[in-house]
């Protein structure tokens, strides 16, 4: 008896990996940029004659029904699915542009641009290039399409709507624009890297504080300079605490799991004698992340990646929620103001203030995920107070930090995958 268990045991483990390897290898491994509908030859393609292209983010994550069981249905859909997109040019964007680096993370290529009246801008890419994230080992064992795959739990257009959910907060946001790039003589060398690409157009989470429209606003700055400046000899820099609180809260609520140091610029504006710090929270990658699938789900246990988070009605781990930033800007803040921004943000919430701020998303993006998403979101708006002192409770139970914050965690993933593998 003990024989044939042992035998269909290991059946069902060779039918598993067969199935794994199967669902892997029918990911694109080109880390393609995007797909333009409706045209035969896209070099050949005048786009000074449009105003607009019919564009896909990408169809990377395209799938059958055995990769959607093994690694998720995620955002395939949203991915795959045409948006009609502005065509911009850079020698004529708002009055032309000059290109002053080229930048982006791990995964996210960006080009910042300034403008003539010497604002600054950035166009981070829509589509990713998770390549730099995936370890050795997992090339070695042909097991990279998880990497690769997993941008399709993030939404490619998820920023827009938090932009405007934010709006109606009074929270600040980069206010992104969706905007398609063609390739240019301006973009010069760069054509290969960023042009025929889609793109938002985002305010700098550093510099010049105009664009803010804060009363007062001097700078921009992030996370380490603030640091800096508080260390400061007789320099008085106070945190907005509400705000950071409210933003924090507007996280949970969005439900945007990786927060890092890197992800915040702060504001900076002189109020009497005394300078006050405003949150600026940026980069919305990871909003309504929608991790599903056989593979996802071992991947994002409690004991191996707490912190990576599917976007449902309920919290699903509060103490993978707390970061190294909440110890640090939040532990000394009282109870009672985590109670006041989660009512202050239910109340700005409604549901005609969701519904609008997703109409910003193309017809048949809002169509296809929009419902979904709102329906979650207000059930974690009416469990934000209880959410919030959890939240307040997790933060207080950390030690106070040892060390400056620091650092960003764009390859953690790759760690994590790593302790997967060999958990298993």
């Amino acid at each position: 008896m003990l024989k044939k268990i042992l035998i269909s045991v290991l059946l069902i483990i060779i039918v598993f990996v067969v199935l794994v390897y199967i669902s892997l290898s029918s990911t694109n491994k080109e880390f393609s940029t995007c797909e333009i509908l409706d045209f035969a030859q896209l070099e050949e393609i005048d786009f000074k004659e449009h105003d607009s292209v019919l564009v896909a983010a990408s169809t990377l994550y395209k799938g059958n029904p055995l990769k959607h069981l093994m690694q998720g249905e995620q955002y395939r859909k949203a991915w795959e699915t045409p948006v009609k997109v502005p065509i911009v040019f850079l020698d004529t964007l708002m009055g032309g542009v000059e290109i002053l680096e080229e930048g982006g993370g791990q995964q996210t290529h960006s080009l910042k641009i300034k403008i003539k009246n010497g604002q600054v801008y950035t166009l981070r890419s829509v589509t990713k290039n998770p390549e730099p994230l995936i370890p050795e080992f997992a090339k070695k064992l042909g097991l990279e399409n998880i990497v690769v795959d997993g941008i399709s739990a993030q939404h490619p257009y998820a920023a827009l709507a938090v932009a405007e959910l934010a709006k109606k907060t009074g929270l600040l946001s980069t206010h992104p624009q969706l905007l398609f790039v063609p390739k240019q003589q301006t973009l010069d060398s760069l054509n290969h890297k960023f042009g025929n690409r889609i793109f938002l157009l985002e305010h700098e989470d550093k510099g010049n504080a105009q664009w803010t429209k804060i009363k007062g606003a001097t700078e921009i700055m992030d996370t380490e300079d603030l640091q800096e400046l508080k260390l400061e000899k007789g320099r008085q820099i106070q945190i907005d605490e509400n705000l950071v609180v409210r933003a924090r809260l507007f996280d949970l609520l969005i439900g945007d799991w990786d927060r890092h140091t890197k992800q915040w610029g702060w504001v900076l504006k002189t109020e009497q004698d005394q300078t006050l710090a405003v949150p600026l929270p940026c980069d919305r990658d990871n909003a309504f992340f929608n991790i599903e699938g056989v593979l996802p789900s071992i991947i994002s246990q409690k004991s191996i990646t707490p912190d990576l988070q599917n976007f449902e009605k309920e919290i699903d781990y509060m103490p993978g929620l707390v970061m190294d930033f909440d110890v640090y800007f939040l532990k000394t803040i009282d109870a009672n103001i985590f109670e006041e921004e989660a009512k202050y943000l239910q109340q700005q919430l409604t549901e005609a203030n969701i519904k609008e701020a997703f109409q910003v998303w193309p017809k048949a993006i809002y169509d296809l995920n929009a419902p979904e998403i709102m329906e979650k979101l207000m059930a974690r708006k009416n469990r934000l107070i209880e959410d919030a002192l959890k939240f307040k409770q997790e933060i207080d139970k950390k030690e106070f930090l040892n060390e400056p914050l620091k650092g960003s965690k764009d390859l953690e993933l790759s760690s994590n995958l790593l302790k997967c593998f060999e958990c298993q």
